[in-house]
């Protein structure tokens, strides 16, 4: 019960997480000219903001999906680090960070999911963000030569849906709080 109690209490980082990836999402639909150093600055912050609400989760969280919210939380925070730190990098050397980054935190997600079904019944959403997530980035691995074009509707076209994924789970997780 204690447990089902804990994952309620973080119910608003998995909301405020995917709220952010719909907001990124529909940043880069909506501007598919983006120049490659804008995008690298909206991937980055949003890498950030995510992986800082996937460790913080992680920390307060006490069941087995621990530490793979951690670890999803300090790849995100990588990858925006990798983002801030070199943004003058090629679209194709993005395409293979944003390519990696996803097949790392979709992996760590869909484990999650499972681990998190002893306690959830019937539950799907973290593990469809992270399906999504991963074949996301095989996507990207496969058609690395489609270009910065391509990249940026397939990275808004992603988050929107990783997005919905994760408000939706938010509010199963928000469901999870005992009644008083």
């Amino acid at each position: 019960m204690e447990e089902l109690a804990q994952l309620a209490r973080v119910w608003w980082l998995v909301l405020i997480r995917g709220i952010a990836a719909i907001i990124f999402g529909v940043l880069a639909l909506i501007w598919p000219g983006i120049t490659l150093w804008v995008l690298v600055i909206f991937f980055g912050a949003y890498a950030l903001v995510s992986g800082a609400f996937s460790l913080v989760a992680g920390f307060r969280h006490e069941a087995k999906s621990r530490a793979w919210l951690i670890i999803s939380g300090i790849i995100g925070i990588l990858a925006g680090i990798i983002a801030f730190v070199w943004p003058g990098i090629t679209s194709l050397a993005l395409l293979f960070v944003v390519a990696f980054w996803a097949i790392f935190t979709g992996v760590s997600e869909i484990v999650a999911g499972i681990q998190m079904r002893q306690v959830i019944q019937n539950e799907w959403a973290l593990i469809v963000g992270g399906v999504l997530s991963v074949i996301f980035g095989v996507l990207l691995l496969i058609w690395p030569g489609a270009g910065l074009l391509t990249l940026v509707w397939l990275l808004g076209i992603f988050a929107v849906l990783y997005g919905i994924a994760m408000v939706i789970l938010s509010f199963k997780v928000k469901k999870l709080a005992p009644q008083s």
